[in-house]
């Protein structure tokens, strides 16, 4: 008998061992039996022993396996099988971000060689996968979207998993982004099943390329183009198919003349892409005009109807259908799009779209088409929705389509009409801005001239004189119209910033205190920021300004929808938002005028009665107001519009409605662009700071070169009484002269920017050919920023009109002391 080849007995100890135990257990029984002296208690003994024993023998036999400590080394060969994938790349990465084993998507994609990591893809897109690769270490599973290869147009889209028994591995899947294109998949309907319909029902499609090469046909069309049922129609001249007669009536080439006339329907498929320079193919739609004459046709074609309604719903031209009598069957989302019905649906009859004056000729041109000979045509009508601009609907008779018997066509042109009305508006803004500019130029000399003559006479009068009370109020109302051209600078752009790069909640927080003040008890304000967000360049006086005027409005706006209310309790809510706004989220807007980069946006949301429709086209521009007359300037909002534009943002105006769709307040965004470069911090000079005391006393010889004679004078008698030896100049050519006679070596010339003639810096330019040295102080009403980029001379100072005696005296002592100790 053999123990090893006893399957019975498999896993027993070996019987040396069991002989031993017996003779062991016998022994002791033995031994407790004499010691006791009764064979009661040897056999108790005995039996528990027993038990024992065969509990330790039988005991393993029935224990579970248990795992061993380590595991075997897995079998990658048959995981990467596993995750075989033609539409995604799969990859296995261990915790030291080594490349365990990748499916043949991922190899084809990016190499057999390279770990996710090491991919090529941009350094944005890299940094996106750093961030997502710590998060699935942390948390177990991460994503990103729209990852680009840097040298491919290839774009991605990505999921990450932690898995494994001790979760030490990462399984990353890669996703093809595919860019769909509005044609997609219209070829193979036109070879199925598809197309033998529609070739039954007397209509054969071809889809042909730019270039007026056939891609694909129905299988109709090859039959009666060639004569030949199985010739295929791919690679041949479309136009080659056809032929006409002296009637210019189609028919199909290998017909002859037994074929009967077809009516040809052209159908650009994306019209976008063909402006944007990307050509796409074409439906050509050839109806036969014969056929619906007996029964079985007409069966066939109400049997054509859905499938022709499911291919004109995918296509981009906006199409519709309608029967004899001129009812609408069918109309596609691009026809709802472009005639504005999306949301109301269609109307019964074709003329319900259009304006009372043309409802009669539209009703009889579709009559037309659909009861005579088969014919196309179009016509330019005015949608009720939009009665600014015609459009143009094409109209096509159809037979053989059952009830169907015309085709309208019409291109979808909101988004033209969109970019042509935000065109327009721009355009009008920058003329208005061009000529608020002008005004403000101008008036700013006659501003500096009353304000001077008014410096002058309160030196001859002390306080207490019968006239220096009338001379104080004049010079009040100067400065007050003063502010106003101020308004229409910042509107125009033209107005003088000290950019810094600031942050906006510090520019918020600054302004919350006066802002409560500003709103009282009845508006209840708050403040939200967004995380993470970028710093802007800009003004923050200005930036202060443009949140007080906004908020201002938006206090008065509540007030008035309350009173309209008859609400006397009335309780507002004004809030101040600021959120985070990437390149992406830019593109995904669509705003054509706005160029994709990071932004920092400020919100400013009332909850009063919203901005008119009407109106909202018209709210940034100078002078338009809704207050009542005696209540606002109009400038409020077009001096936002000038500070936001000149740091290089965009603001915008909407409406909130609420969950039922009704108007819950106003609501203003204004975009800033990141700033994304180093710049030092320019402390801001505001022209109504009051002037300090000059430290230069030294006099000095002075050039004053100024058209207006009213400028001159009252400059020529400020410095003169400070001390200055002044000589005038009429224009840029006169002063010019006074420094070629060489009798007099000035110390500094002082002169406005625009004059006839030779202008101040045509004058400055001349000049320093001569006098490379002299310093120069530049006077005029437009912003300094845009004068310094305009022109680059060195040692050029600048004083904005209007200024005050005071200013100007102080601000000339300030240059020549500085040129004092540049020489020294």
């Amino acid at each position: 008998m053999s123990w090893e080849g006893d399957r019975d007995l498999e896993g027993l100890p070996p019987l040396p061992l069991i002989l031993g135990i017996v003779v062991a257990f016998v022994s002791s029984v033995a031994l407790v039996w004499l010691a006791a002296g009764t064979a009661i208690v040897a056999g108790a003994y005995g039996g528990t022993l027993l038990v024992v024993v065969f509990a330790l023998l039988l005991g393993p036999r029935f224990k579970p396996d248990q795992p061993g400590d380590g595991f075997a080394h897995p079998d990658w060969s048959v995981t990467s099988a596993a995750i075989q994938n033609r539409r995604r790349g799969v990859a296995v990465v261990d915790r030291a971000n080594r490349l365990t084993c990748a499916n043949s998507t991922y190899e084809k994609w990016f190499g057999a060689d390279l770990a996710p990591h090491e991919i090529q893809f941009g350094e944005e897109a890299l940094d996106r996968i750093a961030t997502a690769s710590r998060q699935a270490w942390r948390e177990g599973h991460a994503e990103c979207q729209d990852l680009s290869l840097a040298s491919a147009s290839n774009t991605y889209s990505l999921t990450i998993e932690r898995v494994g028994r001790g979760e030490d591995y990462l399984v990353w899947r890669f996703g093809e982004i595919l860019k769909q294109r509005s044609y997609d998949g219209v070829a193979d309907r036109i070879s199925g099943p598809f197309g033998s319909v529609i070739s039954r029902s007397g209509i054969e499609l071809a889809l042909v390329a730019p270039d007026g090469i056939v891609q694909v046909a129905t299988p109709g069309l090859a039959e009666r183009a060639t004569g030949a049922k199985d010739t295929t129609l791919s690679g041949q001249e479309f136009v080659q198919l056809l032929r006409s007669d002296d009637r210019d009536r189609i028919f199909f080439a290998g017909e002859g003349q037994q074929g009967s006339p077809q009516t040809l329907v052209h159908i650009p498929l994306d019209p976008a892409a063909a402006a944007e320079g990307e050509p796409a193919p074409a439906l050509m739609v050839l109806v036969d005009s014969a056929v619906g004459i007996g029964g079985g046709a007409q069966a066939s074609g109400k049997a054509a109807i859905p499938q022709l309604e499911a291919l004109l719903s995918a296509l981009p031209l906006g199409l519709a259908l309608t029967d004899r009598d001129g009812r609408f069957l069918f109309a596609n989302k691009a026809f709802l799009r472009a005639v504005e019905r999306e949301a109301n649906g269609l109307p019964q009859f074709p003329s319900d779209l259009v304006v009372r004056e043309d409802k009669a000729a539209m009703a009889d041109t579709v009559r037309r088409f659909a009861k005579g000979a088969t014919a196309s045509g179009d016509m330019a009508v005015r949608l009720a929705n939009d009665k600014e601009e015609p459009v143009s609907i094409g109209l096509a008779g159809v037979r053989g389509l059952g009830d169907a018997a015309v085709l309208l066509s019409i291109s979808d042109s909101t988004e033209e009409k969109r970019l042509r009305r935000q065109v327009a508006q721009a355009t009008k803004m920058q003329a208005v801005g061009q000529l608020a500019g002008g005004v403000a130029h101008d008036f700013n000399n006659v501003l500096t001239a009353i304000i001077g003559y008014c410096d002058l006479m309160l030196l001859r009068h002390t306080p207490g004189d019968s006239d220096y009370d009338d001379i104080q109020q004049i010079k009040a109302n100067s400065n007050r119209a003063a502010s106003l051209t101020r308004q229409l600078l910042a509107f125009s752009r033209q107005q003088t910033l000290r950019p810094v790069v600031l942050q906006m909640p510090d520019v918020v927080s600054e302004v919350s205190q006066l802002l409560k003040r500003l709103m009282g008890d009845k508006v209840e304000f708050a403040v939200r920021h967004d995380r993470e967000l970028g710093p802007v360049r800009a003004d923050p006086q200005q930036l202060e300004q443009v949140i007080i005027n906004l908020a201002v409005n938006a206090r008065d706006a509540m007030q008035s929808h309350a009173a309209k209310l008859g609400k006397q309790d009335w309780k507002g809510r004004l809030t101040l938002a600021t959120r985070r706004v990437s390149a992406r989220d830019v593109r995904k807007m669509g705003i054509d005028i706005m160029p994709a980069d990071d932004y920092t946006v400020l919100i400013v949301q009332d909850t009063g009665g919203g901005i008119p429709s009407e109106d909202l086209n018209k709210i940034f521009e100078p002078f338009f107001t809704t207050k009542e007359q005696g209540k606002g300037t109009g400038l409020g909002l077009s001096t936002v519009y000038g500070i936001v534009k000149q740091s290089n943002g965009f603001i915008f105006a909407d409406n909130v409605t609420d969950a039922s769709g009704r108007t819950a307040g106003a609501r203003f965004t204004m975009y800033l662009p990141v700033h994304k470069g180093e710049m030092p911090s320019v402390q801001r000079v505001d022209e109504r700071e009051e002037v300090k005391a000059s430290e230069w006393s030294g006099g000095g010889k002075l050039l004053l070169v100024e058209d207006e004679d009213m400028v001159r004078a009252v400059a020529e008698r400020a410095l003169t009484r400070a001390g200055y030896a002044v000589t005038t100049a009429r224009d840029g050519e006169e002063g010019l002269g006074q420094i070629a006679n060489g009798d007099v070596e000035f110390d500094l010339i002082v002169s406005d920017v625009v004059m006839p003639a030779m202008d101040g810096p045509a004058m400055a330019r001349a000049i320093r050919k001569v006098k490379p040295k002299i310093p120069i102080l530049f006077m005029s009403g437009y912003a300094e920023e845009q004068l310094r980029n305009d022109i680059d001379i060195d040692n050029m100072h600048f004083i904005p009109k209007p200024f005050s005696v005071q200013q100007i005296n102080a601000k000339v002592s300030e240059v020549l002391g500085e040129q004092a100790k540049s020489e020294a």
